[in-house]
């Protein structure tokens, strides 16, 4: 016999804690989808009334979907929220199930149990003075204690505050105290305009129910910026709630949270594992290819490849911005290129194959193809332990790692990020007319043959964000005309123009500082420095540097010189042969030729 917790409905919806009532579900409906994602309103009975005024946490949705909370399930509710809807002008009491175990499948029960009736749980009517038609207004949690003291001293106990979920916050109530742990948190960014200046940060949260971004401007900047670390849990109050702006928050929520004067943080110290840790949405890398560009969205691959720091200067700001390019599979058997910047491509090693889980990631587009980029929001974990991961390792290891990828990202060059572009040899470049009809980007295997010495070298604008070359004065200062200034130092940088080859033919490429270091093995000023103190060890470096190979990412277009056309090639990077992929490379064109694979 099948016994239910009697009365329990009764009690949950005037407001009194019933401890984990076992319930029966006699159905469900799916209701319409908002940015929080689709919702499940359950139709449950005690075996004396049932409810129709219940609803599944978002994170429950797989047991709709999977079809384990079937109908005539029994089922212990482990914990729950009450939250107030609006509903015909009167406020209802809504019972959001957080935490729910099956006891007895509904296919072993096959029947109603009890004879329950339709009630119509009022709770209380009395509707919030700021609530408006159609929205959820929460009510006020039960304080246990006073929480404002305890936050003024941060020290008591704090097992005994009364808490709500996050999915149960609206704008409309300010009295809350929600338990979450801070999965991400932004650097501090400046900005400056014709209505001032400032500073902000944002940081994700969590709970059992769902996700929310929290922001800080100005003084609560400085106030909470240093206390807040990411993977601890945190009681969080008296912050404000607006809708969430989806253009720059990819957070399943429809609102976001901004922390004001008032608003009080405190650390929680005995959570134990009951909050969960940052929530992913993965979709497979062939569905970015279907993605608007900007769209956000979460991928978990395999790093297949990934290409050397780069250091860029912006066209618009002239600041430094350092990137990697990261090409990424999974087992849709399709390569995306993700673009890193700042600290997150500084600090990342993908020599290992790493599996990489990427939340917030944008989509971009360029000659065709889409990419992925970090923003400021995004957030990278490195072989995280979670099933998924565990299962992309062991395909990649079985059989990901030969298998023909299709490659959804072209070659963009210095456009900013995206991968090298097709490999190709010079003669095939040539017979595609790559740069003729604007510019493109291709990767070859190539050695060098030479490398003109002559002007390789020049002092440039000490400025670290100009590069232009500076104007000798004859009196020991060194004029920049980009900058306006003149200075008595300077810095060295290479130019260098070199010759290559590979089996198929040759072609002359202008290499700048960065890429020309990594051939010869030596920075350009340590180079400057050679050739003022000893010019024949100066000369020996650029020996050193020929008739070895490496993989060049170049970029050709034509040009008009002296009403004469010419294609001009610029090297974008440089990078070691990885004799691994060049050989995959091989077998694959072998293959291809022989027909291999074919139907």
């Amino acid at each position: 016999m099948h016994s239910l917790t009697e009365g329990a409905l009764d009690k949950i919806m005037n407001g009194i804690d019933v401890d984990k009532p076992v319930l029966q579900i006699l159905g469900h409906k799916k209701l319409a989808s908002t940015n929080s994602g689709e919702r499940y309103r359950l139709l449950v009975s005690d075996g004396k009334s049932i409810n129709s005024f219940s609803m599944l946490a978002t994170q429950l949705n797989s047991m709709i979907t999977d079809n384990i909370l079937t109908e005539f399930s029994i089922c212990q509710i482990n914990r729950y929220a009450i939250s107030m809807v609006n509903n015909a002008g009167k406020q209802k009491r809504v019972m959001v199930i957080l935490n729910i175990d099956v006891k007895v499948p509904g296919n072993e029960v096959g029947h109603r149990i009890g004879n329950p009736i339709n009630a119509d749980f009022e709770g209380d009517s009395k509707p919030a003075q700021s609530a408006q038609p159609g929205r959820s207004v929460q009510s006020p949690p039960k304080q246990k204690n006073n929480y404002a003291q305890k936050s003024s001293t941060n020290q008591a106990s704090t097992n005994d505050i009364s808490t709500v979920p996050i999915v149960a916050l609206s704008p409309y109530q300010n009295r809350w105290v929600i338990k979450a742990r801070v999965v991400s948190k932004s650097g501090i960014r400046t900005w400056s305009n014709s209505r001032g200046e400032g500073k902000l940060f944002s940081m994700d949260i969590v709970d059992e129910s769902g996700e929310i971004r929290c922001t800080a401007f100005r003084d609560q900047c400085d106030k909470f910026y240093d206390m807040l670390e990411v993977g601890k849990v945190y009681y969080i109050s008296r912050a404000t709630l607006k809708t969430a702006n989806k253009q720059f928050n990819n957070l399943k929520n429809d609102y976001e949270m901004t922390l004001i004067g008032d608003s009080e943080i405190i650390p929680c110290y005995d959570a134990g594992n009951e909050i969960p840790s940052l929530r992913f949405d993965f979709m497979p890398i062939s569905q970015v290819e279907n993605k608007e560009k900007n769209d956000i969205m979460d991928i978990l691959g395999v790093v297949k490849s990934c290409s050397d720091l780069q250091v860029l200067t912006s066209r618009t700001t002239g600041r430094e911005m350092k990137k990697k390019d990261v090409n990424l599979v999974d087992e849709s058997n399709t390569m995306v290129c993700l673009t890193l910047w700042g600290s997150q491509a500084e600090d990342f090693d993908g020599s290992m194959n790493p599996v990489l889980a990427i939340k917030g990631a944008r989509v971009g587009e360029f000659n065709g193809g889409k990419n992925l980029s970090t923003i400021s929001s995004t957030v990278l974990q490195v072989d995280p332990d979670i099933p998924e991961a565990h299962r992309l390792r062991g395909w990649f290891n079985t059989v990901g790692r030969n298998e023909e990828i299709r490659a959804i990202s072209r070659g963009l060059g210095d456009a900013g990020g995206g991968v090298s572009g097709p490999f190709l040899t010079f003669k095939e470049a040539k017979d595609k007319e790559l740069g003729y009809n604007g510019p493109d980007v291709y990767t070859v295997k190539a050695t060098v043959n030479m490398i003109r010495v002559e002007n390789s070298l020049y002092k440039s604008c000490p400025t670290e964000s100009c590069k232009k070359k500076l104007i000798d004065q004859a009196n020991d200062m060194y004029r920049c005309e980009k900058c306006d200034k003149e200075f008595p130092n300077y810095r060295y940088r290479l130019l260098a123009s070199l010759s290559l080859a590979d089996w198929t033919g040759h072609q002359w490429a202008t290499a700048f500082s960065e890429e020309a270091e990594k051939m010869i093995g030596i920075t350009a000023q340590e180079l400057g420095e050679l050739k003022e103190n000893d010019n024949e060890a100066f000369l020996e470096k650029f020996a050193n540097a020929t008739f070895k190979s490496f993989i060049f990412k170049l970029r050709v277009k034509m040009e008009e010189f002296n009403d004469e056309k010419r294609l001009k090639a610029t090297c974008l990077g440089v990078s070691p042969v990885d004799y691994k992929v060049y050989n995959d490379h091989l077998l694959t064109q072998i293959k291809e030729l022989a027909g291999i694979g074919k139907a």
